[in-house]
């Protein structure tokens, strides 16, 4: 079997429910898809979600990238050989992570319809489900709690808050939300960078009767000791994102101390082979494991669910980047029900 041809096209998806972080708002998403076509009967079907913020891509470099580097390069190569593949696109892609995700999940995704099995049992099979937080952006608290409450209403027992524009809001957004929602469902916060040490350790105090599961990336990414003072003056486990783009990132922060977890997005570090290595320096230092996500089809919510699926150690998962995403050419990829996130069960990764 050989790749007869590399296929690339971008979909731009609106949101239902446009939202605010600490640096933007979002309306849309544009994602860019990859097909992989083969001199056999199975093609391999990827994504990649660019980021300016998050990845430093744009849309128009990503489908460049498909198109003029890794297209020639795969041409009459055998799919199936997906380490030598990637580890001779990783020079040539270094600045785009998300294009080398997109491939990778292509090349998964085929290596699972060809032994005709879902992907998370070919990696391992440790669990078949998994329950997933939801994200509310930066709102005025009576829209927070209309949010909260409806999400909770369709079966959703963990929530993340977005903040880190306004301390004091944020820490009043959080009280109010834990009041509303009581007890038992588990709340976390993420800051986007935009607290600093001594607002990060602030909030923390402040919202110590609401129980916060996670504080997520207080502080500015290119500060990474920034981010060690908070994680070593709080009581609350501390969780690197932005700060975690790489395996050389992973192993600074787990050597260093910077964080008690890492979020892994397979956007942000290259694919799932990436995120295996990621999370086996997280393993052996201890961190535990979020899989994340950004605004994402159907099918990159896969790919990582599939990858949090195959190992013990990735015990949290944020994959909401598809909910309410209109126009998905994916949808369908996975299975939401009351919270909980099941592959399907086709093979590879669903779509």
């Amino acid at each position: 079997m050989r790749i007869t041809r590399v296929e690339v096209w971008s979909v731009e998806m609106g949101l239902e429910s446009p939202y605010t972080i600490a640096y933007e708002t979002v309306s849309s998403c544009t994602n860019v898809f990859v097909r992989l076509h083969t001199t056999g009967p199975h093609h391999g079907l990827g994504c990649a979600a660019p980021d300016r913020h998050v990845t430093g891509e744009t849309v128009e470099g990503t489908i460049e990238a498909l198109e003029r580097v890794a297209g020639p390069a795969l041409l009459r190569t055998d799919p199936l050989r997906r380490a030598r593949l990637l580890d001779r696109l990783r020079a040539p892609l270094s600045g785009h992570p998300s294009v080398r995700a997109g491939l990778d999940m292509a090349l998964h995704d085929l290596l699972g319809k060809v032994s005709g099995q879902p992907l998370y049992r070919i990696l391992g099979g440790f669990r078949d489900r998994m329950r997933t937080s939801i994200t509310v952006g930066i709102l005025p608290e009576q829209e927070t709690l209309e949010q909260v409450r409806a999400f909770v209403g369709r079966g959703f027992r963990a929530v993340k808050l977005k903040g880190g524009i306004d301390l004091e809001r944020d820490i009043e957004r959080v009280l109010r939300v834990r009041a509303a929602v009581g007890p038992q469902i588990e709340l976390r916060f993420d800051a986007n960078q935009g607290y600093t040490v001594e607002q990060a350790v602030r909030f923390v105090e402040q919202t110590k009767t609401a129980n916060v599961e996670i504080l997520e990336q207080p502080t500015p990414k290119g500060q990474p000791d920034l981010l060690g003072d908070v994680t070593n003056r709080v009581s609350i486990p501390v969780m690197a994102d932005e700060s975690l783009l790489s395996l050389v990132d992973a192993f600074r922060i787990a050597k260093r101390g910077l964080a008690d977890m890492v979020n892994v997005k397979l956007m942000k570090v290259g694919g799932i082979d990436e995120a295996l290595a990621v999370n086996s320096v997280a393993r052996s230092a201890g961190l535990e494991v979020m899989v994340g996500c950004m605004d994402e089809a159907a099918i990159s919510i896969s790919a990582a669910l599939h990858f949090a699926l195959a190992r013990p150690n990735v015990t949290y998962a944020d994959l909401d980047g598809h909910i309410g995403l209109d126009g998905d050419p994916t949808a369908g990829a996975v299975i939401l029900r009351d919270g909980v996130l099941y592959p399907s069960p086709n093979p590879g990764l669903g779509a």
